[in-house]
């Protein structure tokens, strides 16, 4: 199982053609391993990872999984990706216990009460809070939520491939220490993991790559370190 990028250009808006975000973006990852997006604000860490899961079509290179062009068929890719945006898409209504399981039955795995309470709880989030209507949680409280999809049994058919969007972001110290442990976890399983941050923190991989988004890296491509 591999994902790669060979010559990647990126960028959106009309004028995206003639001012990329990023460009000449090669990477190969494998089971294990791990690629760390870094960036000041608007430098292009989003589309980045959206272009690396299929969901915007480069501007110019090529975007492989499992040795077969995405822009042909994203199907197989689709069907192995797990990708949490900014848009943390819950239904206010919903508990965060229903908008697990909805979020899972949407993608094909879905999951009973009692597994999406368990996962809930790896994050964090007990009985009491895992009932109540997400209009009621805090913004760390329905990251979290969110997240519990990381933490769902394995032999519900897990995606190999995990895309994250700024994860850390609104969890305090507690949380982005059971989150990293959860990652480490799922890598040590043969997940894949893309993930923006600004912050300090990495995820224990079997190799962690980090790629560096910005004005000086846009001019010197070279900004991909192991």
């Amino acid at each position: 199982m591999t994902l790669q990028a060979i010559g990647l250009v990126g960028g959106r808006g009309p004028h995206a053609r003639a001012h990329p975000l990023f460009g000449d973006l090669s990477v190969s990852l494998g089971e294990g391993e791990s690629l760390r997006v870094t960036g000041r604000n608007g430098s292009g860490k989003s589309t980045l990872l959206r272009t690396l899961c299929g969901l915007i079509e480069p501007l110019a290179g090529e975007l492989l999984w499992r040795g077969r062009p995405v822009r042909r068929d994203g199907t197989a890719l689709r069907s192995e990706l797990l990708y949490i945006g900014h848009a943390l898409g819950l239904k206010d209504d919903l508990s965060a216990l229903e908008n697990l399981r909805v979020a899972q039955a949407l993608a094909g795995r879905p999951c009973s009460d009692a597994q999406a309470a368990q996962a809930l709880q790896a994050l964090g989030l007990g009985p009491r809070t895992a009932a109540a209507p997400a209009r009621t949680l805090s913004q760390g409280q329905k990251r979290r939520a969110v997240l519990a999809r990381l933490a769902l049994p394995v032999d519900l058919g897990a995606p190999g491939l995990l895309v994250l969007d700024e994860p850390f972001n609104a969890l305090d110290t507690a949380s982005v220490a059971q989150l990293t442990a959860l990652l480490a976890q799922r890598l040590a399983q043969g997940a894949m993991l893309i993930y923006t941050t600004h912050q300090d923190q990495s995820v224990p991989a079997r190799q962690a790559q980090t790629w560096h988004l910005g004005a000086a890296e846009q001019a010197d491509p070279a900004g991909l370190v192991a």
